[in-house]
């Protein structure tokens, strides 16, 4: 049996490759790119104004001393969406800009409003008193200040957020080249195994196709689901794998029928299939039976999950995506680190992924408790879990007060840390 450790080595290199597409930049949220993007523009594309108020020549207040003031004449007003005024610029000419206005050539400092003082008043607003010499630049954006023509945005290998949509519209890219979702053909197995909402008590709903299937926006994939294989269906799942060789999905992902039961067809069907890679079982809880195949000359992999659905929500987490991020041609995901509250034991041989609550102290430290009810069957104590917490081999005492390795499990930690 395989250690966590060394079945993530098999996966590394067993990884698929991915084709790349261009698409439109505002529908690629959570896509990967897959080279960097440069800005095409100077942002902003001229200088503007930082605050609403008037737009002066700063060397018109150089003579300007203390207890005197000089009258600047207001030309006319500029708002944000404006076109640039082409007006011929005098001495002593101010104009009333709106913040995000572009300055016009002749001016080179903008007056918040809050500081101005007019003439002959507020209601007849002819001119500006300034009392003092400005400084040159005050307020004042300056074009490609934020953004360069040929400056990098986003470099490859990141995952699209909001935040990267906002800056490609502001700066108009239009089009981006990522990485094509990978597409994942899922299948549930076993006679026991039900769509339906009403069942006898010897039948289970099928959790785990759902549960997998609302995972898809956050990690990165396509999903399909296939029918419920039950547990004389070897032949029907031989041809799916035959059919996976020849279409667009890249990866089957099986659930139950792993382990060494009577009905545990799905390592012997894939074994009949040349591979490259291949792995059955880890020295891991929960979710001890997990294997994984890659097809010997295709970029095609299969996994097998455990039924039990806490095990299979595990290994999909720790194995899968994994897999998945690394096809896409992203880094191993870093952890989290927590102190932990409590104590908690386990095998020393083996890795554990413990369901537990992560939460933060008033000063700004990050601790974790492992919940109770760490079994496997009981799914309540993953519904009050928010993070899953890694206790790897090599160790059988976890204290508390112990750094303790933590991975969201709803979404990859690539995305915040």
């Amino acid at each position: 049996m395989l250690s966590y450790e060394q079945s993530k080595k098999i996966l590394k290199k067993a990884k698929i490759k991915i084709k790349d597409e261009k698409i439109n930049s505002i529908k690629s949220l959570n896509r990967v790119v897959s080279s960097n993007v440069y800005s095409n523009i100077n942002y902003p594309t001229g200088d503007n104004a930082a605050f609403d108020g008037y737009a002066i020549n700063s060397k018109d207040t150089n003579q300007i001393k203390k207890n005197s003031q000089k009258q600047f004449k207001i030309i006319g007003s500029i708002a944000a969406g404006s076109k640039p005024l082409k007006k011929k610029i005098k001495k002593f000419d101010a104009i009333e800009i709106m913040t995000g206005g572009i300055i016009p050539k002749g001016f080179d400092s903008i007056i918040p409003i809050e500081q101005i003082n007019f003439y002959p008043n507020k209601n007849n607003k002819k001119y500006i008193l300034i009392n003092q010499k400005i400084k040159k630049y005050n307020h004042v954006r300056f074009a490609g200040s934020d953004f360069k023509r040929g400056e990098v945005v986003i470099k490859k290998n990141t995952i699209v957020q909001p935040n990267h949509i906002l800056a490609f519209k502001s700066l108009g890219i239009k089009k981006i080249k990522v990485k094509k979702r990978i597409n994942i053909l899922f299948f549930s197995t076993g006679n026991e195994i039900s769509d339906k909402d009403n069942i006898p008590n010897w039948m289970v709903r099928n959790s785990n196709t759902h549960y997998i299937k609302n995972l898809n926006q956050n990690f990165l994939f396509n999903f399909k689901s296939g029918s419920i294989l039950r547990d004389n269906h070897q032949n029907i799942f031989k041809q799916k794998i035959n059919k996976l060789i020849k279409s667009k999905d890249d990866i089957i992902i099986t659930s139950g029928a792993v382990s060494a039961g009577k009905f545990d067809f799905i390592p012997d069907v894939v074994k009949k299939f040349k591979l490259s890679s291949y792995f059955k079982s880890a020295a891991i809880r929960p979710g001890k039976p997990i294997m994984f195949a890659k097809i010997k000359g295709k970029e095609k992999a299969i996994f097998g999950l455990p039924g039990n659905p806490i095990s299979s929500a595990a290994c999909f987490r720790f194995f899968v995506i994994p897999y998945i991020l690394n096809a896409l041609g992203l880094s191993d995901e870093k952890s989290i680190k927590a102190i932990l509250t409590n104590g908690f034991n386990k095998k020393k041989n083996f890795t554990r992924f413990v369901k537990s609550q992560l939460s933060t102290t008033k000063n700004g430290k990050l601790n974790v408790e492992i919940l109770k009810g760490q079994e496997s069957f009981r799914i309540k104590s993953f519904v009050k879990s928010n993070i899953w917490v890694l206790l790897p081999a090599g160790k059988s005492k976890f204290k508390k007060g112990d750094i303790v390795d933590c991975f969201f499990p709803n979404l990859s930690n690539q995305n915040l840390v």
